[in-house]
C-alpha cells in the first residue's frame, strides 16, 4: 500500500508540475522578450505571431511623408480611432503639417516585444516605422465606459453623490480631486497572469505606518498569483489575515470620500481596474457600522443613528434565537399575558419553534435573493408581494404563528440597517447557528455562542491591527469615535491603533506672546 501511495504522490506532483509549466507558457511571461528589428514587416510578423489568429488585431500600413513604410497596430474597440486617424496617421502623411512627435502627447519608446504586447492589450496604439528599431507607444485608450454615478450600495441622505466607476484613472482622479496633498503616494502594480489587471495602492506619506504599507504591497505580490483578477473581491480574499472567518477584515466601498477619510486616518486604499469597488486596509469591526454621513451631520444626530444601527445589528443576529429560547425553554421569563397570546397563536402550529423559525428565515432569504436577481422594476415588487403572500398563507395554513412572522420581518428590516453589505452577510450567516444552539440549549446556547464569537473577534487582526480596537485592547482616545461620535473639535488626534506617524489632526493656533 505504501508503494501505491508513493507512486500516486509522484504522479500527482508530475501532473501539477506539468500543469504549472503549461500555465506559465500561456501567461504574459511566455511572450518573448526579444528586441525589434529595423524592418517594419518583420516587426509586424513578430507582433502577429504573439496574438495568433486574432481578427480584432488591426494593422494599418501607410507611407510617411518621407516615403518610409510605417504601420500602426492596435486592438479594435479598445482605442479611439479618431485620435489615430487625426493625430497620428494624418500628421505622419500630410506634407503641409509640421510636428515634433509622430504621436499623441503621451508617448513612450521601446524595442522590447513583451512591453509592446502589454501596451497593445491595455489599449495603446503601437507605431512602427521602417528603419527605426524603437516602436512608439501611444496612449489612445478610448473604449466605452460608464460615467461617474451615485453609489448603489452606499447611499446617503447628506453627502457627495459621485461614486467609483470601472476605470482606474477616473477613480484615482476622484481621490485626487478631494485630497490635494502632494504626500499622497500611488504605487502601480499588475496582478493576474492572464488579465494583467492594473491596481493602485494609495497612502499618505507621513501619516501611514510604513511597515503596514509594505505589508499590504508584499501580500499582493506574494499571495495574488492567479490567472484572473476580475473584481476587488479576488484581492480581498487573498490578502486578508484569516480566510476562514465570516467577518470581513478588509472593507470595500464605492465612495471616494470614504477612501479619502480612511487615508487621512493612516490606512491604505487599493483601487482595481474594472470594478467600482475599492478596498480599505486595515479594517476594524467598528467601521462596518459607521457611515460617512456620521461626520456630515451634527454629532448628537450621528450618535443617535449609530446606536440605532447597533441595536438593529443585535436584533438581526439574536431576535429569532431569543424567541426560540424563551418559548421553548424559559416561558417563565415572559409576561403571562404575552405567554397566553403566543400560546394561542401557536396552538395550530405542528412544528417546534426552531423548525418554525428556520422555515421562515429560509423563505425570507430565498425571497431576498430572488428579488436581487430579478430585473430592476420587478425585483422590489416580487420581494414585497412574495413576503406578504408567503407570510399570510403560512399563518392561514397553520404552519407558523403570527408572532413568528412579526419577528422574522423585524429581523430582516434590522439586517438592512447595516451600512456595510459584507458585514450584514456575516450577521445573516451567523443567525442560523445561534438559532440551532438556542433550540438545543436555550439561553445557555446563546451565551455560549456569544462567548465564542467574542473570543474569535478578539483574536482577529487586520495587518497587525487588533480587529476589536479601540475596545480591545482598550484605547480611551479611540472611544471618542466608537459608539458615539464626538464633536469635530474634540477629535484632535488620529486613531492611534493604526500607528500613524502624524498624530495631530487639528492643530491649535499658537497664542501670541
Amino acid at each position: 500500500m505504501s508503494q501505491f501511495f508513493q507512486a500516486w504522490k509522484k504522479r500527482k506532483e508530475a501532473l501539477q508540475s506539468k500543469t504549472l509549466e503549461q500555465h506559465s507558457d500561456k501567461s504574459m511571461e511566455s511572450v518573448s522578450d526579444v528586441a525589434l528589428t529595423t524592418n517594419v514587416e518583420e516587426n509586424i510578423q513578430l507582433i502577429q505571431a504573439q496574438f495568433g489568429k486574432c481578427d480584432d488585431l488591426v494593422v494599418r500600413r501607410f507611407q510617411t511623408k518621407s516615403k518610409a513604410q510605417a504601420a500602426i497596430v492596435f486592438i479594435d474597440g479598445m482605442v479611439d480611432r479618431n485620435v489615430i486617424s487625426d493625430f497620428i496617421i494624418r500628421y505622419m502623411t500630410t506634407p503641409d503639417i509640421t510636428y515634433q512627435d509622430p504621436a499623441t502627447n503621451e508617448l513612450d519608446l521601446t524595442d522590447k516585444l513583451r512591453q509592446i504586447v502589454r501596451n497593445i492589450l491595455s489599449g495603446c496604439a503601437v507605431l512602427i516605422i521602417d528603419g527605426c528599431q524603437n516602436a512608439y507607444l501611444n496612449n489612445t485608450r478610448g473604449w466605452d465606459r460608464r460615467s461617474v454615478e451615485e453609489p448603489q450600495t452606499e447611499s446617503v441622505v447628506r453627502g457627495p453623490r459621485d461614486g467609483f466607476c470601472e476605470t482606474l484613472c477616473v477613480n484615482s482622479a476622484l481621490i485626487r480631486f478631494r485630497l490635494k496633498d502632494p504626500n499622497l503616494r500611488v504605487r502601480h502594480m499588475v496582478v493576474g497572469e492572464r488579465t494583467q489587471t492594473d491596481i493602485y495602492v494609495m497612502y499618505i506619506d507621513g501619516i501611514a505606518y510604513p511597515p503596514m504599507v509594505e505589508e499590504v504591497i508584499a501580500r499582493i505580490e506574494s499571495n495574488v498569483r492567479v490567472d484572473a483578477v476580475l473584481e476587488s473581491g479576488y484581492i480581498e480574499q487573498m490578502i486578508q489575515d484569516r480566510r476562514w472567518s465570516p467577518f470581513p477584515q478588509i472593507q470595500n466601498t464605492e465612495r471616494p470620500d470614504k477612501v479619502v477619510a480612511n487615508l487621512l486616518e493612516g490606512k491604505v486604499g487599493i483601487l482595481i481596474d474594472g470594478t467600482p469597488f475599492g478596498l480599505i486596509a486595515p479594517a476594524v469591526f467598528s467601521q462596518f457600522y459607521q457611515s460617512p454621513e456620521d461626520y456630515y451631520e451634527r454629532f448628537y444626530i450621528a450618535t443617535l443613528i449609530r446606536f440605532i444601527r447597533i441595536i438593529s445589528i443585535s436584533i438581526a443576529l439574536l431576535l429569532p434565537s431569543l424567541y426560540i429560547a424563551f418559548s421553548s425553554f424559559h416561558p417563565e421569563m415572559i409576561p403571562s399575558r404575552l405567554v397566553i397570546a403566543m400560546a394561542a397563536g401557536r396552538s395550530t402550529v405542528p412544528f417546534p419553534s426552531l423548525i418554525e423559525a428556520l422555515f421562515m428565515e429560509l423563505a425570507i432569504e430565498i425571497l431576498r435573493e430572488a428579488s436581487v436577481r430579478l430585473p430592476g422594476p420587478i425585483g422590489p415588487t416580487i420581494g414585497i408581494v412574495g413576503a406578504l403572500v408567503v407570510g399570510e398563507a403560512a399563518v392561514t395554513a397553520g404552519l407558523v404563528s403570527p408572532v413568528m412572522v412579526i419577528i422574522v420581518a423585524v429581523t430582516t428590516i434590522g439586517s438592512f440597517a447595516s451600512p456595510s453589505y459584507s458585514a450584514a452577510i456575516a450577521i445573516r450567516m451567523l443567525r442560523f447557528p445561534v438559532m440551532i444552539l438556542a433550540g438545543m440549549f436555550g439561553l445557555y446556547g446563546i451565551m455560549l455562542f456569544l462567548i465564542v464569537i467574542l473570543i474569535h473577534l478578539s483574536s482577529l487582526k487586520s495587518f497587525g491591527v487588533p480587529y476589536m480596537s479601540p475596545l480591545s485592547p482598550l484605547n480611551l482616545n479611540g472611544m471618542k469615535d466608537l459608539f458615539i461620535r464626538a464633536p469635530h473639535h474634540l477629535l484632535k488626534t488620529r486613531p492611534m491603533m493604526f500607528h500613524v506617524q502624524d498624530k495631530i489632526r487639528i492643530r491649535e493656533e499658537e497664542k501670541p506672546k
